[in-house]
């Protein structure tokens, strides 16, 4: 016959972790049913943080063209240094040669004195510090010593210059790397905002950022503003022949420019040099602090920082290079915070 047992009833202990973990698991459930899902931005949010994110890289492009600019300039000069160590090697070469036809004609008539004797087998510095030595010299011997110490001492002041020159540039090198891949950076995140966005999304910033080009292109009303000089006029004919070319990171044309590169470009087709970057360009001449003062071909200078340039086109416009994923454009003067104007 079968046996019936009754079946063996769970512990209180087993019976309250279930209970715990049942209770818990319908708390997680009801969070999860309650919590709103994550909202993706909107197009303009993420068109705000695209602009924003642009500014910060020009903001780096200005000190990417400083330390670009500074890396030529070391460059050239410690070319320089060097060429000139080379020519002083030279001459210096050419006086010890003096020096040693000398001494070989005392010694094919057996008189070489002992002058020579210690010139050419000791340092000339410590030669002329001894001045019994120095008697049994002649005037010309002691002319042609002295010129050769001189030349000695200046090889080698120019050597310490251009190894100094040279850690410079190592170090400026090191810096520019860092800028460019901070542009970069920014550039990227930028980038990967708006692959966030729906194609129609992106094709309509684009349409709006085209109609802005082209709107303030070719409809804008200068109102027959008149240039301070006839160098300013010249460098804002040469800028609007440039109209429509892409805003790129550290470019000065003419396929591309960034805000300096261009304002840079346009007075050097007029003749002019101005420095690189926004803010050396800020020091480039007369700075006009009221609005209403500005007249053609002005620099503009933006931001707290001066990290953007444009020229004053008229009417309250400006021609400039905005910023990345835009072209050469007119734009509002308004659109961006005005710091003062420089008259070149």
């Amino acid at each position: 016959m079968a046996s019936h047992r009754r079946p063996k009833q769970p512990s209180r202990a087993r019976v309250t972790v279930l209970t715990t973990a049942a209770a818990a698991a319908v708390a997680i459930s009801a969070q999860a049913a309650n919590a709103a899902p994550s909202e993706k931005p909107s197009k303009d949010e993420v068109k705000a943080k695209v602009d924003k994110l642009y500014e910060e890289a020009e903001q780096a492009t200005e000190k990417f063209n400083g330390a670009k600019e500074k890396q030529e300039k070391l460059q050239k000069e410690i070319s320089t240094i060097q060429d000139n160590v080379a020519r002083g090697q030279e001459d210096l070469n050419q006086l010890r040669d003096s020096i040693g036809l000398a001494a070989a004609a005392q010694y094919r008539t057996g008189s070489i004195d002992s002058s020579l004797q210690l010139f050419l087998s000791s340092n000339p510095n410590d030669y002329l510090d001894k001045a019994s030595t120095a008697d049994q010299l002649s005037a010309q011997q002691v002319e042609a010593l002295k010129k050769i110490q001189e030349k000695q001492r200046e090889l080698a002041q120019e050597r310490a210059e251009a190894s100094d020159k040279l850690k410079d540039l190592a170090s400026t090198r090191t810096e520019l790397g860092k800028k460019k891949k901070d542009i970069q950076g920014k550039l990227a995140e930028a980038q990967k905002l708006l692959n966030s966005l729906t194609a129609a999304e992106r094709a309509a910033l684009a349409a709006a950022d085209a109609r802005a080009s082209r709107s303030a292109s070719e409809r804008v009303d200068l109102g027959g503003a008149t240039a301070a000089s006839g160098r300013a006029q010249a460098a804002f004919d040469a800028a609007k022949t440039q109209i429509g070319k892409p805003y790129v990171y550290g470019a000065t044309g003419t396929a591309s420019y960034d805000c300096s590169g261009l304002t840079s470009w346009a007075y050097a087709q007029a003749g002019v040099s101005i420095p690189r970057t926004s803010q050396a360009q800020a020091n480039a001449g007369t700075r006009i602090y009221s609005e209403s003062q500005l007249q053609v071909g002005d620099l503009v200078l933006f931001y707290g920082d001066l990290h953007h340039v444009a020229l004053y086109a008229g009417n309250g416009m400006v021609l400039h290079a905005p910023r990345t994923g835009t072209t050469v454009r007119y734009e509002s003067i308004g659109n961006m915070p005005f710091q003062f104007g420089v008259r070149i």
